[in-house]
């Protein structure tokens, strides 16, 4: 069982990566710092995107209209950091004692 907890932490944590990889590159093209026309920049932002679009848009939809600032990327780490955190206290770590 604490494989399976380990996984799904590693999971959270790398898809948690992720999703501030694309916020920062969101930015970057909002602000005109990053050429989007680049096919390697382009193909980041696609990959970035299509990993985390069907997360965030339910999201989204959820939210009200707070004038252009996107906090969906915010919502989504501080759910997927709670729901890791009540799976760690629902599920008793197992501790071997070794004995001879």
């Amino acid at each position: 069982m604490n494989a399976l907890i380990w996984l799904f932490d590693t999971v959270v944590q790398l898809f948690i990566y992720v999703l501030i990889a694309s916020a920062v590159l969101s930015w970057l093209v909002a602000f005109n710092v990053v050429n989007v026309r680049n096919p390697i920049v382009a193909q980041i932002g696609e990959v970035l995107y299509r990993i985390t679009e069907p997360v965030l848009r339910p999201i989204r939809n959820l939210l009200p209209n707070l004038g252009g600032v996107d906090i969906s990327p915010i919502i989504l780490i501080l759910l997927l950091l709670f729901v890791s955190r009540l799976l760690h206290e629902f599920v008793p770590a197992q501790t071997y004692v070794y004995t001879r």
